[in-house]
């Protein structure tokens, strides 16, 4: 079983492919770099091998810290029931509710998630914040249209009108509902793999410090036509619950979704990307594999980043696979580079 996520370009689909076209390579450290939903990383921790996750947002990392480096604790029924309560003598903020209504949530449910990242903030136990935040960042998710944060679009769920995916049934549900169904999940897939496994949350090119035999790399994707993926816009409402006290110096004053203000990331930058590769090849060249995950249709081109990797390691292997993303117009390959 793989964390369940809504997110974008997440490999859960093909997770499986990933690992069956490197489990022959003789490697027993796996670095997880741009560690996203995790579920790379957790494959390769449930093969037993040593895991380093890394991700920029520190949302992901709840990801990482909950399911990779925890091997044992989980969320009690006790702390269950703490957080689902408002308790005596707890100055209860409003910040969700004052911020950002009619944006993304009822009232309502902006003063639940109030309460609730306050409860959380109360736990004892780091894993134990990282499982409640990652189980709500997913009842987020799942209560968005499109299951992303970067329009103001409550109104797609408010509307009173025919739908054929029925999307309102899980929109409509409540909060705690969703966030007990992912707490039970999460709590299910923590497992110790007998190896001391961890958890960053750092700029992929201040990883210099770990020392693995592979490294799996997905960074962000710059399509050749078409939109890039901004995942700090995407995703900028779950990285303000896990930077409550600070959410609100964090906030772009001229963003009329709220999103958070972040520097451009060459990852996000056509004219600087295949700067971004040719660094981060160069940094891991002494690691027994390097491996890539890409796209045909990709900004640098494929055979720019087999050139680019041909730098620094003597043989390249391609491997690719038909595939098509949730929410994407496009069909193109997904392509997996073995430099070694």
């Amino acid at each position: 079983m793989l964390p369940s996520t809504r997110y974008l370009g997440s490999k859960r689909k093909i997770v499986d492919w990933i690992w069956s076209q490197i489990e022959g390579l003789g490697f027993d450290t796996f670095l997880d770099a741009f560690g996203g939903t995790g579920v790379v990383g957790y494959c390769a921790k449930k093969h037993s091998k040593r895991v380093t996750y890394n991700d920029v947002l520190r949302f992901n990392y709840q990801v990482g810290l909950s399911l990779i480096e925890n091997g044992s604790v989980q969320l009690s029924d006790t702390d269950f029931s703490f957080l689902l309560s408002e308790h005596n003598g707890v100055d209860y903020p409003t910040f969700i509710q004052d911020t950002f209504r009619g944006i993304y949530y009822s009232d309502d449910e902006n003063r639940w998630l109030d309460v609730i990242v306050t409860n959380i903030k109360m736990l004892d136990n780091k894993y134990k914040k990282a499982l409640a935040f990652a189980a709500l960042g997913q009842a987020c998710l799942v209560k968005r249209p499109f299951n992303l944060f970067h329009r103001r679009n409550l109104h797609l769920r408010l509307n009173n009108v025919e739908r054929s995916f029925h999307n309102d049934t899980t929109w409509n549900k409540p909060f705690e509902q969703h966030f007990r169904k992912f707490v039970k999940e999460y709590n299910s897939l923590v497992f110790s793999n007998g190896r001391y496994n961890d958890a960053y949350n750092l700029d992929v090119f201040d990883l210099d410090f770990v020392d693995a035999d592979l490294v799996y790399l997905d960074p962000p994707y710059i399509p050749l036509n078409g939109e890039t993926a901004d995942y700090h816009r995407y995703y900028h409402f779950l990285e303000g619950l896990v930077n409550y006290d600070k959410w609100g110096q964090m906030i772009d004053p001229e963003s009329d979704i709220k999103a958070i203000r972040y520097p451009r990331s060459p990852w996000n930058d056509k004219s600087k990307v295949g700067g971004a590769f040719d660094r981060l090849f160069r940094m891991f060249r002494y690691a027994n594999y390097i491996v890539v995950s890409y796209r045909s249709d990709g900004v640098p081109s494929p055979d720019e980043i087999y050139a680019i990797l041909k730098t620094y390691k003597d043989s390249v292997e391609l491997r690719r696979k038909q595939f098509k993303y949730v929410l994407s117009k496009r069909q193109t390959e997904e392509l997996l580079f073995i430099a070694y």
